[in-house]
């Protein structure tokens, strides 16, 4: 593949590639400073629309209970990007400025293997336990203890391993039944879309399941803090972010995971 300054990307919404309705904004060679491409720009509309595209797919699908069905997704997926992964390269090298050298381990192999791993817990899981019988204030009772998806999951994550993140975050929140909307750096956008063109166009993975809206604009991520219909917040990046995801998720009691530094 060569990389034109024409080269553009598209969102991931319900299952469907669209422009973004922002337009599209650069993409530049961090090493060269060389401009490489566009990316689709997401706004407040589109995350709009993303958010209720994964609340839906949640809601309305067999998606969180069908764990075998969730299992064989995960394997497509691994096998459709390792199809594409001279692809995935040159786009990793040119976007992230990193070395070839690394692309054959944490920058970009050993994560997209990684989904394997996912596909087979879900298959050697306990998502369903039988503790047996008790007479809690004398009431007998039968007890059994389910393992069940959080929901709608919303994935904030920075530049610098761009598919080590994304696929630690989409990895282990598909495979425990979370439906996902994934808002990657401005610095790194063609990684992950690259990643929704192939989900939406090479998996079985549902409408709505995954969503990937990329944008230069930061206060979209805020969208996904606040918004009550996403469930927990998976954020990657400096410290002081971290702080205003967690204050900001607090007001509609989301979970929150944060992976915090800012040493970079």
């Amino acid at each position: 593949m060569t990389l034109r300054p024409a080269d553009s990307s598209a969102l991931l919404v319900d299952g469907k590639l669209i422009p973004g309705s922002g337009g599209t904004f650069e993409v530049f060679n961090p090493a060269t400073e060389e401009l490489i491409g566009r990316a689709a720009e997401g706004t407040a509309a589109d995350m709009d629309a993303a958010i209720a595209a994964a609340r839906r797919a949640f809601d309305g699908t067999e998606w969180a209970r069908d764990h075998e069905f969730r299992a064989r997704c995960l394997r497509q997926l691994c096998e459709a990007l390792q199809s594409h992964i001279e692809e995935l390269r040159e786009i990793t090298v040119a976007e992230v400025g990193a070395p070839v050298m690394l692309t054959s381990g944490p920058q970009l192999e050993g994560p997209i293997e990684d989904l394997r791993y996912w596909a087979d817990l879900i298959e050697s899981y306990a998502w369903e336990q039988d503790l047996g019988h008790a007479s809690p204030m004398g009431i007998p009772t039968h007890r059994r203890l389910l393992k069940e998806a959080v929901g709608v999951v919303g994935a904030i994550t920075p530049w610098n391993f761009p598919h080590q993140i994304n696929f630690a975050k989409l990895g282990p929140a598909l495979a425990a039944g979370n439906t996902i909307v994934l808002k990657p750096a401005p610095d790194t956008p063609w990684c992950a879309a690259l990643v929704a063109k192939v989900i939406a166009e090479e998996t079985e993975i549902p409408a709505g399941v995954v969503n990937v809206v990329t944008s230069t604009d930061h206060s979209l991520g805020a969208q996904l803090c606040s918004d009550p219909r996403v469930d927990l917040v998976s954020f990657t990046g400096s410290t002081a972010t971290g702080r205003t995801v967690m204050a900001t998720a607090a007001q509609t009691l989301k979970k929150v995971f944060l992976e915090l530094g800012g040493k970079s």
